[in-house]
C-alpha cells in the first residue's frame, strides 16, 4: 500500500510538505515555510517563541503533529513525546524558503536529499546570514543520472527548469507504480529543455499519480507569459535607451536573471554593481562546474557595492568574514552617485536606504524584475512605490515568471496522463480539472489518501 498526506501546499502557494509512505518507508517531498499560514498568525515583531520550541507552530496547525519527525528538545510542552526518527528521508525539489524553509526543526538524525547546487545554496544562506541553520543533517546530494535508493523506493530525481538553479522533479517507483513529483517548474525559461526531458521521462513512466505544482492556475492570471529572452529584450530597450542610472531588483537566487543583466551590461557597455549576498553565492555556486558562472572575483563587467557600517569607513573589521573577500573589487555610493551613465546598480528591497546616499538623478530607471507571490524578498507594494515617487525614477515591471502558465500545467498533465493528478501549490487546486481529461484529486491537508 502506497499513500499521500499533504501537510502543505493544500490551497496556497507554497508550504509543501508532502508524506508519502510505501510499504513500512516514510519520506517527506519538501519541508517548506507556509508563507499564507505563518502570515495569517505572525507578522513583524509577533513571532513564533523560540522559548516555546515547536509550542507555537503546532497551535496554529502550521506544523504537522507527528511522532519522530522532529527534534527532541522542541518538543517540551507540546504533547508530542521524543522517540527515535520515524521517517527515511526528506527529498527537497529546489532551495526556495517555501520548500526547504522548516528543515531546521526536523530530527538532524533523518537525511535530506537535495540537488548539489541546492546544498551550496543552504550553505551560502547559512554564512551569509546570522543566525539562519537549516539543520545539521546528513545532506546527500546528486545530479540527473543518479539514482536514489531510500527503504522500498527507488528514486529518479530529473533537472526541471525554474528561478533558482538546482531544481529537480522526481520520479518514485513505488509499489503501487510510479508517483512523479513537478517540484516547480516552467517551459518558458533559458533551460526549458531540462523541464522537456522530466515531462518526456515521466510520460514514459506512465505515473499512477502525478502531484504537480499550478502556481498560475487562476481565475484570472494578468501577467504576460515573458521568456527569459523577453525579458533581456525589453531590458536592452530600457538602458540602450538612457543615459541614467538603471536601478535593477530581482530575486536574489534566479542566477538566469542575473545573467540576463550581466549580459545586457556587456552589450550596453555598463559596469554592473551587485550585492555582497549576490557576489557571494555567485562565487560559491561557481563550485559545481556544471554551473556556468562569470568569476565574480575576476570579471571586469562585476563590481560589487559595499554598503556603510559601524565605522562608516569601510574598514575590513566592519564585514563579515564572507564579505571581506570582495572589498578590494567594491564600489560605494559616491561612486555609484558619479557614475550613473555607466553602471547597472542591483538594489534589494530592503536595501532601499542606499538611495538617500545614491540620490539618483530624477528620471534615473528603475526595473523591478520579480513577481512571485509570498516570497521572502518582498516588500509591500505601496511602500515601494512610496520611496520610488519620493526620488522621482521611472517604474518598469520586467519579468519572466518561475512557474508554468495555466495552459502550459493543463498541456503538461495531458503529455504525462498519469492516472490521477493531484494539483498543489495553488489557492486554486479545482480550476485545473477544466479542460483536463484526467482523474483529479483536490486533496484536503492532513487527509491520507491511499493508492
Amino acid at each position: 500500500m502506497t499513500s499521500l498526506t499533504f501537510y502543505g501546499g493544500v490551497k496556497e502557494i507554497g508550504g509543501n510538505k508532502i508524506l508519502l509512505e510505501d510499504n513500512g518507508t516514510r519520506i517527506f517531498l519538501d519541508f517548506g515555510k507556509s508563507f499564507g499560514a505563518m502570515n495569517k498568525y505572525f507578522a513583524g515583531y509577533l513571532v513564533p517563541r523560540s522559548v516555546n520550541g515547536l509550542g507555537d507552530y503546532l497551535e496554529f496547525d502550521i506544523m504537522p503533529q507527528l511522532d519522530g519527525l522532529y527534534r527532541p528538545e522542541l518538543l517540551d510542552g507540546t504533547g508530542i513525546n521524543p522517540c527515535d526518527p520515524k521517517f527515511d528521508g526528506v527529498l527537497i525539489s529546489h532551495p526556495h524558503i517555501d520548500h526547504i524553509g522548516c528543515l531546521s526543526f526536523i530530527d538532524e538524525n533523518i537525511p535530506v536529499y537535495c540537488g548539489e547546487i541546492t546544498k551550496l545554496i543552504i550553505d551560502a544562506i547559512e554564512e551569509m546570514t546570522v543566525g539562519s541553520s537549516f539543520g545539521t543533517h546528513n545532506f546527500k546530494t546528486f545530479h540527473t543520472g543518479d539514482k536514489l535508493t531510500i527503504g522500498s523506493l527507488t528514486i529518479e530525481p530529473i533537472h526541471v527548469d525554474h528561478s533558482v538553479p538546482g531544481a529537480y522533479g522526481y520520479l518514485i517507483h513505488t509499489s503501487a507504480g510510479v508517483v512523479a513529483f513537478t517540484g516547480d517548474l516552467r517551459v518558458h525559461g533559458i533551460r526549458k529543455d531540462m523541464t522537456e526531458d522530466f515531462i518526456n521521462r515521466a510520460t514514459q513512466a506512465k505515473p499512477v499519480v502525478l502531484i504537480t505544482e499550478a502556481t498560475r492556475v487562476m481565475p484570472n492570471d494578468t501577467r504576460q507569459n515573458y521568456s527569459e529572452e523577453s525579458v533581456r529584450s525589453e531590458i536592452h530597450k530600457i538602458i540602450s535607451g538612457t543615459d541614467k542610472l538603471v536601478l535593477a531588483t530581482f530575486y536574489g537566487r534566479d542566477l538566469d536573471r542575473f545573467k540576463t543583466f550581466y549580459a545586457v551590461a556587456k552589450k550596453c557597455g555598463r559596469k554592473f554593481v551587485i550585492s555582497m549576498k549576490l557576489a557571494y553565492l555567485l562565487w560559491k555556486v561557481k563550485e559545481d562546474s556544471k554551473f556556468k558562472i562569470p568569476d565574480v572575483l575576476n570579471d571586469d563587467t562585476i563590481l560589487v557595492y559595499a554598503r556603510r557600517k559601524k565605522s562608516g569607513e569601510y574598514e575590513e573589521k566592519d564585514y563579515q568574514k564572507w564579505e571581506r573577500m570582495f572589498l578590494e573589487k567594491s564600489v560605494n555610493y559616491e561612486f555609484v552617485r558619479n557614475n550613473p551613465s555607466h553602471l547597472i546598480f542591483n538594489l534589494d528591497l530592503f536595501n532601499f536606504q542606499e538611495l538617500i546616499d545614491i540620490r539618483p538623478d530624477p528620471g534615473s530607471h528603475f526595473i523591478h524584475s520579480m513577481s512571485e507571490p509570498f516570497s521572502e524578498e518582498d516588500i509591500n507594494d505601496e511602500l515601494m512605490h512610496t520611496w520610488l515617487e519620493h526620488f522621482k525614477l521611472e517604474f518598469h515591471q520586467v519579468h519572466a515568471s518561475g512557474h508554468c502558465s495555466g495552459a502550459d500545467i493543463k498541456e503538461l498533465i495531458r503529455q504525462i496522463n498519469p492516472k490521477t493528478v493531484i494539483p498543489i501549490h495553488t489557492e486554486y487546486p479545482e480550476l485545473v480539472k477544466a479542460g483536463v481529461d484526467v482523474e483529479t484529486l483536490i486533496v484536503e491537508k492532513g487527509k491520507e489518501y491511499r493508492f
